[in-house]
């Protein structure tokens, strides 16, 4: 093995519950793991990269990962951490979101089967779609209790909680699903270890236990902690909703300012966590961080390293200038360079005004206080100019007469317009 994957795990604060025996084993031999991906939507979240990195640092252990989407168990729901029930999808929405998935999972894991540890991408709901319920009853169901199903944390909170509506059939069913794709990989792709969120360590060792009772074997479980964020909200989470690895739902630069504007307390659990960046490297960002926490390197570190890592070199550096432009150091031509979904991500939720195309050429002012409201008259948009208090597209208007042609639009579409030092505006042409 080229490293102690859970000496790894550990150092970076990714272990909640491992079975006892799983170093020693993982220590001995190579050995294949998996992790279930709930493939509910057609992009992966930043929710999912804790169980992502532990794949990774799997493989990079010498291990193989198999990353398993839960194509059949994404039709039921898995009860664990959750009040209410979820909607069901249909096969073919989920076949979509699969392969939506594939494509993420590419940037993460070696998926080359010429070497002995490159990584599976499995579906369960190929192992399950014509597995009859009376096969799966009399194969499956006789060997777990329902008393040792009820002992289980995600059963029992559903069904004793105030607000709960209880658990249908179907949801109970989902742990003897999840054990079942474990016993199906342990005897077909040679599996001896489950990982995933501490959440799932009841689901994980009922599958543990399904493969000692049924074939006598010997599986281990592994599970990380719930990410959190250190004011108690939701990790992942923002004001608009997740923070998602596709970028036409996240785009590169939104997904680098979440990083960079995590809490010194998050960057230093965060930065263990989400990049590969070694033990030594860390301990001197984190030493260097604490002497000048107001240059916030840590945050500068992390939001580098996970935005490369999910969207490449190229979208990083276009978020690094669209943070200047936006923060003042950025220049007229990083703007006019910059593509139409990273400046809308920018300048997300700033006034917006709408003119027509046949308007230009006109004069600024006639555009700024008369075709828009930016400006509430023209004789306030004189004095502002003359004061040095107005730019348009980052370079500031000298000149109280100047004119506004076609050749200013920012792709061919927009003008940007600020007032003082925080204040801009968007002018659009339709």
């Amino acid at each position: 093995m080229k490293n102690n994957f859970v000496e790894e795990l550990r150092w970076r604060g990714m272990i909640h519950d491992i079975m006892p025996g799983t170093e020693e084993m993982l220590n001995k031999e190579m050995t294949t793991a998996y992790v279930g991906i709930d493939p509910t939507a057609d992009s992966l979240h930043i929710g999912h990269l804790v169980g992502i990195m532990m794949l990774k640092h799997f493989q990079q252990s010498g291990h193989r990962p198999i990353a398993l989407i839960g194509g059949a168990t994404g039709m039921i729901g898995d009860p664990s951490m959750k009040s209410t029930e979820r909607n069901l999808l249909d096969e073919e929405t989920l076949r979509h979101n699969q392969e939506c998935i594939k494509k993420q999972l590419m940037r993460f894991l070696d998926f080359d089967q010429t070497k002995q540890n490159g990584a599976l991408l499995l579906n369960n709901y190929d192992w399950t779609k014509d597995y009859t319920f009376l096969h799966f009853a009399r194969d499956i169901g006789k060997h777990i209790t329902v008393n040792y199903m009820m002992s289980k944390d995600s059963v029992r909170k559903r069904l004793s909680g105030e607000e709960s509506e209880g658990m249908s059939f179907t949801e109970f069913t989902y742990q003897l699903l999840q054990g079942y794709d474990y016993l199906y990989l342990f005897k077909n792709y040679g599996c001896k270890l489950q990982m995933g969120g501490s959440d799932q360590w009841g689901n994980i060792t009922t599958g543990s236990e399904l493969i000692r009772r049924k074939e006598g074997g010997e599986s281990y479980a592994l599970t990380c902690p719930l990410i959190t964020k250190s004011d108690g909200g939701k990790f992942g989470k923002t004001e608009s909703g997740n923070v998602w690895l596709d970028p036409k739902r996240t785009t590169p630069y939104v997904f680098y300012q979440f990083w960079l504007n995590v809490s010194d307390q998050d960057a230093e659990k965060y930065i263990r966590i989400f990049t590969l960046l070694s033990k030594e490297n860390i301990h001197n960002y984190i030493e260097k961080h604490r002497r000048e926490p107001h240059k916030r390197l840590l945050q500068g570190v992390l939001a580098e390293c996970v935005t490369k890592m999910v969207h490449g070199e190229d979208e990083y550096n276009k978020a690094v200038v669209a943070s200047k432009i936006l923060f003042g150091n950025g220049t007229k031509e990083q703007l006019m360079d910059m593509d139409e979904q990273t400046f809308l991500s920018v300048f997300e939720g700033v006034p917006q005004f709408d003119i027509s195309r046949n308007l230009l050429p006109t004069p600024l002012i006639d555009l700024l206080a008369v075709h828009t409201s930016v400006m509430p008259s023209k004789g306030e948009c004189r004095k502002l100019v003359q004061g040095g208090g107005l730019s348009v597209n980052k370079e500031k208007v000298a000149a109280v007469d100047m004119n506004i042609d076609h050749s200013f639009l920012i792709r061919n579409k927009y003008l940007l317009v600020q007032k003082g030092k925080k204040s801009y505006f968007i002018v659009k042409t339709c």
